[in-house]
């Protein structure tokens, strides 16, 4: 069936598609084991269950979407607002899975992807708000800053999956998108004037 071996990782990228494409409920054994094009027997060789492949999923998300960009973008010789500039571009850059952050936005009330969005959550806002106070902020006015500039990424992605025609600025690679990103940073990250 599988033209070479399927690993663990090949499990939880198969599930996080599923997760995009119709949430919790499309986290379905059978249904990867096809798209893997293996056995189900491939499966329990590194899960228990349906439920552990959706956490190691989930957690996978958290660790390429959130703890490896924090420190990768910690690691450069950078600016407060240069490092801004570089978290958001990667993070409104080309997604790996189109469509996954919304769809598990909307998976909200199951208790495992509740766990991973709060904790994803707390990190990139407490990174936000370290970024914001870089520039200047005070702690409270960081924290309103940090707030604003995630609820603006939040909607960006999900502007560009439902609307990409009325708002072409949004797609990646798009000539109006450099200059849509650095207008947001500005308005995000200016500081104001006191």
């Amino acid at each position: 069936m599988a033209k070479g071996r399927v690993t663990r990782d090949d499990w939880t990228m198969a599930a996080l598609r599923a997760l995009a494409r119709g949430g919790v409920p499309a986290v379905a054994v059978d249904v990867l084991a096809k798209e893997l094009e293996v056995s189900r027997g491939s499966f329990y060789w590194h899960f228990k269950n349906r439920d552990a492949l959706l956490v190691a999923a989930l957690e996978a998300w958290e660790r390429h979407a959130t703890t490896d960009v924090v420190a990768a973008i910690r690691a450069l010789e950078a600016t407060p607002r240069e490092r801004a500039r570089a978290l958001l571009t990667t993070a409104l850059g080309t997604e790996e899975i189109s469509g996954l952050e919304p769809a598990l936005a909307t998976q909200a009330a199951h208790p495992a992807v509740a766990e991973v969005i709060d904790r994803v959550t707390r990190a990139r806002l407490a990174y936000l708000t370290e970024l914001a106070e870089g520039i200047g902020l005070p702690p409270q006015a960081a924290r309103h800053r940090a707030l604003a500039c995630y609820a603006a990424y939040l909607g960006w992605l999900e502007l560009r999956r439902t609307s990409p025609a009325p708002a072409p600025e949004l797609t990646p690679g798009r000539p109006e998108a450099e200059a849509a990103l650095d207008h947001l940073v500005t308005l995000l990250l200016t500081p104001a004037d006191r």
